[in-house]
């Protein structure tokens, strides 16, 4: 695992003592199985081909994507170091061979055009505008042309019943990153940062809130 910033960060579950509580929250409450190969099955890698799990956490999502296209070079990023070294003893159990990389999101330590596919769960809520933004101009950067974003995060809410829901994530998360995922305006972040065709794949409805798959294309 490569060092990167020691910068303040929010943590999966806002705070660190609850860090080794994330697997099994998402598990059982979640529906992250299901969410989780949907947004696999969505990516659609081809043998040789880099992928980069952004904010990949405790490494859940960036094995299931080694597993199910193990002729593509998969890599994971994120700035906690404590989920890092989780993702490192799953791998090393499983004994699936991945990088995991410490960086901050909106400063990607990767070359222009590294890779054909950027993937993140459950991260763009904790994040800023102004850093979606420039995670998203981050993730432009670093993909190739024709290359592909893949977000699964919280989205509008479906009804009432999800929009009260989501109010436990906005109180442990804060109002003022999640605003931007409930009022609907990831497509339009999306956009601004340059990327063409986004659009919404799918919608989940979960105890917490509703979660939206997002998918855009860099042209060039």
């Amino acid at each position: 695992m490569s060092k990167g910033t020691d910068r303040d960060f929010i943590p999966a579950l806002r705070f660190h003592w609850l860090t080794s509580f994330y697997d099994p929250i998402l598990r059982w409450t979640m529906r992250e199985s299901t969410f989780k190969n949907k947004l696999v099955r969505q990516i659609q890698v081809g043998p040789g081909q880099r992928v980069l799990d952004l904010g990949c956490g405790t490494g859940t999502l960036t094995l299931l994507l080694k597993q199910a296209y193990p002729k593509a070079e998969v890599t994971g990023l994120d700035i906690d170091p404590k989920v890092l070294r989780a993702a490192e003893k799953k791998a090393e159990n499983m004994g699936i061979d991945i990088m995991f990389h410490q960086g901050m999101s909106f400063e990607l330590p990767y070359p222009d055009h590294s890779f054909d596919r950027v993937v993140t769960s459950l991260m763009f809520h904790h994040l800023t505008f102004e850093n979606k933004l420039r995670t998203l101009n981050e993730a432009f950067r670093i993909l190739k042309p024709q290359g592909e974003l893949h977000i699964a995060d919280w989205g509008k809410a479906q009804n009432w019943l999800m929009r009260i829901a989501f109010l436990s994530i906005q109180i442990l998360d804060g109002f003022k990153t999640t605003s931007d995922n409930v009022n609907g305006l990831i497509p339009q972040v999306i956009d601004k940062a340059g990327f063409v065709e986004t659009k919404e794949t799918d919608r989940f409805m979960t105890l917490y809130g509703t979660l939206s798959l997002y998918k855009a294309k860099k042209i060039k």
